[in-house]
């Protein structure tokens, strides 16, 4: 099977470019990463710049810009800074939406937590049901934007848009509403839009949802692979994971997983199967590929239900699966058996999904610190650790074999000395 993620085949980007959530192939891998042993405050610091706002999206970078998006706390005003990877200037800051009546969003969320896509000089923003905008990468002009999205995200929104062919491809699973959208990038128009096919089985005996819907919701980020020729959405919404053409929107498959809610990462895919995370207390599902309708437990290969991160996406190398948790345990899973390797306690809390280059694995804990460990199957070593000044929620990207992090109050650049 080979993997399609994002906008276009990987051998296109450039090496100063991560154009999505988790890079160019969505998985959270590069190469050519050069960096300190124990990149910190204090150590591979090129630049630093104050970002203002609450916001966990991640940087996206292209040429010679990288692009994020903040809000304020209150969600009342949604905006969009452009910094130059450089010298970490900022070349714009500017308010793209004020919000009347801010829906709400639980603290540990932001108003600006979904990662902006970059595709064919166009940069795609969202920050949910909101806001929705397009620029021209190299103006910076506005192309589109759409502000008629009907979703109470409940507790703040989180999926990522992916660019596929000429598609934006989007979710909304809020505890209303629930749906998948594909928008013409060129003009923003809703190509097809698909309503999550579950049946929640949450209304009670008077009419009223369990937890006001909070159970329904999700945020979770989409991968497109392609499985026997043909192109494959991979999707994972709240009570159950589904497969679309996305061409059309029409659904191919589901799995229903009734303890699963709030699902947030991004789907991985390996020998013929696709692996789910299924979101708050979750586990892993290993799905084989090639089913139809609603699938049977027997198209599950595996599940694994310890040390299993809700928020952090998983990596992926040669057979086997990288993981830390939100807890701080990191663990390797034997991709094809589904049997734990190794694991191992790190420390601290975790949002970011880590990143890998070159056999060494990056993981940033919500407490600042940066933990380096080799992506080996035989167990758990440690390469570096350092400390940062504020933690990290967004996850880490890479351009040109410099490291950009974004704290809970800073954009870095971090590079070994030339």
């Amino acid at each position: 099977m080979s993997l399609l993620l994002g906008l276009a085949p990987v051998n296109a980007y450039a090496l100063n470019e991560w154009p999505q959530f988790r890079g160019p192939q969505g998985d959270g891998q590069t190469s050519g990463l050069r960096v300190p042993a124990a990149p910190s405050e204090t150590e591979g610091v090129r630049w630093k710049t104050a970002i203002h706002g609450k916001a966990w999206s991640s940087p996206v970078l292209s040429g010679s810009k990288v692009w994020l998006t903040t809000a304020t706390e209150d969600g009342s005003e949604l905006s969009l800074v452009v910094v130059d990877k450089e010298s970490g200037k900022i070349l714009r800051d500017e308010v793209l939406f004020n919000v009347q009546n801010p829906q709400f969003c639980h603290k540990f969320n932001s108003y600006a937590s979904p990662t902006p896509a970059i595709s064919d000089g166009k940069v795609f923003v969202t920050f949910g049901s909101p806001y929705t905008a397009c620029f021209d990468e190299a103006t910076g002009v506005k192309l589109w934007e759409r502000a008629d999205f009907v979703c109470n995200h409940f507790r703040g929104s989180g999926s990522s848009p992916v660019v596929w062919r000429d598609f934006v491809l989007m979710h909304f699973d809020g505890s209303d509403f629930q749906y998948v959208v594909a928008l013409d990038k060129n003009s923003g128009k809703t190509v097809w839009r698909t309503e999550r096919s579950v049946d929640f089985k949450d209304v009670n005996g008077d009419g009223k949802i369990t937890g006001e819907g909070d159970f329904r919701k999700a945020f979770a980020t989409p991968a497109v692979g392609e499985w026997q020729g043909q192109p494959v959405l991979l999707s994972s919404g709240a009570k159950c994971h589904y497969a679309y053409d996305p061409a059309t929107g029409r659904e191919l498959w589901r799995l229903e997983e009734r303890a699963q809610h709030s699902a947030s990462s991004r789907p991985l895919f390996w020998d013929g199967k696709v692996f789910f995370q299924s979101g708050f207390k979750g586990q892993i599902l290993a799905v084989k590929l090639g089913g139809a309708g609603v699938l049977e437990e027997s198209q599950v290969a595996w599940r694994v239900k310890k040390s299993v991160p809700s928020k952090p996406s998983m990596l992926l190398l040669d057979g086997a699966l990288f993981m830390v948790d939100d807890s701080g345990i990191a663990s390797c899973v034997d991709a094809k058996s589904g049997d734990t390797l190794w694991t191992e306690r790190v420390g601290g809390n975790f949002s970011a999904s880590p990143l890998l280059s070159d056999g060494r694995i990056y993981a940033c804990n919500e407490e600042g610190k940066m933990t380096v460990f080799a992506a080996e199957k035989t167990g758990y070593r440690v390469l570096g650790e350092g400390q940062f000044e504020s933690g990290f929620l967004a996850s880490p990207a890479v351009s040109g074999g410099a490291l950009y992090l974004r704290s809970k109050t800073h954009l870095y650049r971090v590079e070994a000395a030339q």
